[in-house]
């Protein structure tokens, strides 16, 4: 079972996420909106992967507000050598989108929303773990 931290802050797109992932995907799954909790798992090692919204309106660190973007890239400069596979869910789906957002962020995976296909949210997270069960 892998150990997945949910950062969303609309709360029934968090509700229906986590349910999705922990009952269709058997994942252990945490959600929340705070920028320095997340970052306090992910440097301990404690998560796997990260299911990331991209526009954030309450996340902080250091009492700086934070989009989904900044807070992946201090999910990766703070994360040593293993750091949790980061996924960006967002509504920024227009062409050109998925890649400049992979690009500035340095996640490792995108998917639109609205989420209509759950099992399709399963599989990306089940592809993107797949090498560390290797």
């Amino acid at each position: 079972m892998a150990r997945l931290i949910l950062i969303e802050d609309d709360a029934t797109n968090a509700r229906v996420a986590q349910c999705v992932l922990a009952r269709m995907g058997g994942h252990d799954v945490m959600a929340t909106e705070d920028g320095e909790e997340v970052l306090a798992l992910c440097e301990a090692g404690e998560i796997d992967l990260v299911v990331m919204d991209v526009s954030l309106a309450n996340t902080s660190v250091g009492g700086h507000s934070v989009d989904g973007i900044e807070l992946t890239r201090l999910i990766r400069e703070r994360c040593g050598d293993g750091p949790p596979f980061v996924l960006l869910v967002t509504a920024h789906a227009m062409r050109g989108d998925r890649g400049r957002l992979l690009a500035a962020s340095g996640a490792d995976g995108y998917i639109a929303k609205p989420i209509v296909d759950h099992q399709e949210l399963v599989d990306r997270v089940a592809s993107l773990l797949a090498p560390r069960a290797a």
